[in-house]
C-alpha cells in the first residue's frame, strides 16, 4: 500500500501540502502522491517544478468536473416538492454525482494509507464517501470557516437532520466534517470558528512554517517561482522605497465592478506610498492590461510565500476579505472586510455566516 495522497485544488493547497509533508522527517519524505484538480486553476506547469523538486513520489493532474458538467444532474439539483421531495432528489444526486464523476478519478483511492482532500465539497467528497474511502479533510483557505462556513450555509434549515443523514446514514453529503467518511477535518484555529465540528483539529500554518529551514524554502520557492530573476528584480527595484503598500486582489463581484473596487482601493491609499499589486490566483481579471502602471506580483504565487525573502518590506498591505494574518513583510495589515464590500454588492452576497 502506498504512503499518502493529496487532493489540491488551488496554489494554496499545495503551498500547505508542501508544509505539511516538509514537515515529517527526512526519511518520511518523497513517498506521497499530489493529485492537482484542474477544476478551479489552472496550474501552468506547476506539475513539472513540483516534480522537479522530488518531494513527492507522483504528481498527477486530475480533469474534476463540477456538477454542470452533466445534464443528468440539472433536475435533481432543482429538488421536489416540499421538504421530502427536496430530501429525496438530494438523496438521488448525491448518488447519482459520485457515480458519474468516477471515470474521471486518475487514481485507485484505496492504494492509500491516507487520503488528504481540501474543500471536500467539490466533486471528489462525493466520490470519497458513496465509495466508502475514509479521508482527512482540510480547509480550503486560511480560517475560511470563520468568515464563511460552508456546510451550515449551504445547509441550512434543518441542518442538524442533514448532518445526521450525511455523517451517520451517509444518505445526502455534508461537507467539512458531517461526511460519514470523514475521518477529520484540519483547520488553521479552532478558536476563530463559531460553530466547531467534534471532527475538526487544529494544526497551525504559521506553527508549520516556522519549521522550515533555509533548504526547505529553497524548495518551495523553486516549486513556485516561475520567473526567479524577474521576482528578485522586482524586490531590489522596490528596496530604496521607503513607503511601498500592496493591495491584494479577490475575485470578487462582476469584473466591471471588482475593477471598481480595486480601482477605488488604490485611491484610497495611493497617498501614503508607492502601489503595488498581487493578484489573486483565482482572479481573472486582467490586472496586466488595466493596471499596466503598478508594479505587480506573479498572481500563482501564494502570498505567504513572500515571507521568504528578508529584503521585502511593505508599509501596509491591504486586502478586502482575504485573511492576512500570516503575513510578515509589513509594519501593517489591514482587511476591509464585509463592511466596506456592503457599497459594492448585497450584503446578502458576503455576509453569509450571518445568515445561518
Amino acid at each position: 500500500m502506498k504512503e499518502r495522497i493529496y487532493v489540491c485544488h488551488t496554489y494554496y493547497h499545495v503551498y500547505v501540502t508542501f508544509l505539511k509533508e516538509l514537515a515529517l522527517p527526512r526519511e518520511n519524505r518523497g513517498q506521497a502522491t499530489l493529485v492537482l484538480s484542474k477544476m478551479s486553476n489552472h496550474f501552468e506547469n506547476l506539475k513539472n517544478r513540483v516534480e522537479s523538486t522530488g518531494l513527492f513520489e507522483q504528481v498527477i493532474e486530475f480533469d474534476e468536473k463540477r456538477e454542470d458538467f452533466f445534464p443528468e444532474l440539472v433536475k435533481l439539483r432543482s429538488g421536489g416538492p416540499g421538504f421530502l421531495g427536496n430530501l429525496w432528489s438530494r438523496i438521488r444526486f448525491t448518488r447519482l454525482y459520485a457515480k458519474l464523476e468516477e471515470p474521471y478519478i486518475p487514481v485507485n483511492f484505496r492504494d492509500y494509507g491516507d487520503t488528504y482532500v481540501y474543500c471536500d465539497s467539490d466533486p471528489i467528497g462525493y466520490y470519497l464517501n458513496q465509495k466508502k474511502i475514509p479521508y482527512h479533510a482540510l480547509e480550503d483557505g486560511l480560517n475560511c470557516l470563520k468568515n464563511f462556513d460552508a456546510a451550515r450555509y449551504d445547509n441550512r434549515g434543518h441542518f442538524k437532520l442533514k448532518a445526521f443523514l450525511s455523517r451517520k446514514l451517509n444518505l445526502i453529503f455534508v461537507q467539512n466534517g458531517y461526511g460519514k467518511y470523514c475521518i477529520d477535518m484540519e483547520v488553521n484555529d479552532i478558536s476563530a470558528i463559531r460553530y466547531p465540528c467534534p471532527r475538526y483539529i487544529e494544526q497551525s500554518r504559521q506553527a508549520l512554517a516556522d519549521r522550515l529551514t533555509s533548504e526547505d524554502k529553497a524548495l518551495i520557492l523553486q516549486a513556485f517561482i516561475r520567473d526567479m530573476d524577474q521576482l528578485q528584480a522586482q524586490i531590489a527595484a522596490g528596496t530604496d522605497m521607503k513607503d511601498k503598500i500592496l493591495i491584494l486582489t479577490d475575485p470578487l463581484c462582476t469584473l466591471d465592478v471588482r475593477e471598481r473596487i480595486f480601482r477605488d482601493i488604490i485611491h484610497m491609499y495611493e497617498k501614503e506610498g508607492t502601489i503595488f499589486l498581487k493578484p489573486h490566483p483565482r482572479d481573472n481579471l486582467d490586472y496586466r492590461t488595466l493596471f499596466a502602471e503598478y508594479p505587480q506580483f506573479d498572481a500563482t504565487v501564494p502570498m505567504e510565500m513572500l515571507n521568504f525573502f528578508p529584503g521585502l518590506r511593505f508599509k501596509k498591505v491591504v486586502a478586502v476579505l482575504t485573511e492576512i494574518k500570516a503575513i510578515q513583510f509589513a509594519d501593517e495589515v489591514v482587511r476591509l472586510g464585509e463592511d466596506f464590500m456592503d457599497a459594492y454588492e448585497d450584503p446578502l452576497i458576503h455576509r453569509q455566516n450571518q445568515q445561518i
